[in-house]
């Protein structure tokens, strides 16, 4: 697997600029990988390595008055970083490929995206360039319940374990030793 360079990188996180969406990836600063979503979850985080972010909410007010806005179940102490762990399930390499590029899709839905199957390559190609940086040996945790592992992420995803403000967000955590990612979708009815 080769690491992406940030001009890969860039084009592949483009795919959620159309999307409320958040996707961005900080250093690995902990033993327990949780803490370091924290990190994740503050607005203003950026890229480990300088590189792209997509985050549709910098600038935005609710930022001002709560900085990890829409976040809520934030794992600053040990119980709530428990509670964060309960609501996300490790799924495999190829799953979080097709979660990938499932979250890049405009109702958080493949089957509900008309134009899928002709842009369906090209999502794959950018999901991978995304997992490329997060070599072998990574883990991958999605919140969309204990059966997470055997989903077919191109069919209907019926339920999420939600940590955010709104009542229906999507997301996968993206794991190596040395860097933490995370791609968090939402839809804001």
């Amino acid at each position: 697997m080769i690491d992406p360079d940030e001009r890969a990188w860039a084009e592949a996180i483009g795919m959620y600029e159309r999307r409320y969406t958040i996707a961005k990836v900080t250093r690995r600063e902990h033993e327990e990988w949780v803490y370091d979503v924290h990190t994740l979850m503050h607005g203003d985080t950026l890229d480990a390595r300088g590189w792209r972010v997509n985050d549709p909410l910098v600038g935005e007010f609710e930022r001002l008055d709560d900085p990890y806005y829409p976040f809520i179940d934030l794992p600053t102490d040990p119980e709530k970083a428990e509670i964060l762990r309960s609501r996300v399930h490790e799924i495999p390499r190829s799953s979080a490929k097709k979660f990938l590029a499932a979250l890049s899709t405009t109702w958080l839905s493949v089957a509900r995206t008309e134009d899928f199957e002709e842009r369906r390559a090209g999502l794959e190609a950018k999901a991978d360039t995304v997992l490329s940086r997060f070599p072998e040996g990574s883990h991958f945790y999605a919140n969309t319940g204990r059966d997470s592992a055997e989903k077919d992420y191109y069919q209907h995803i019926s339920g999420c374990s939600t940590i955010s403000t709104h009542v229906w967000d999507l997301g996968l955590f993206l794991v190596s030793d040395t860097e933490v990612g995370m791609v968090w979708s939402f839809i804001a009815w």
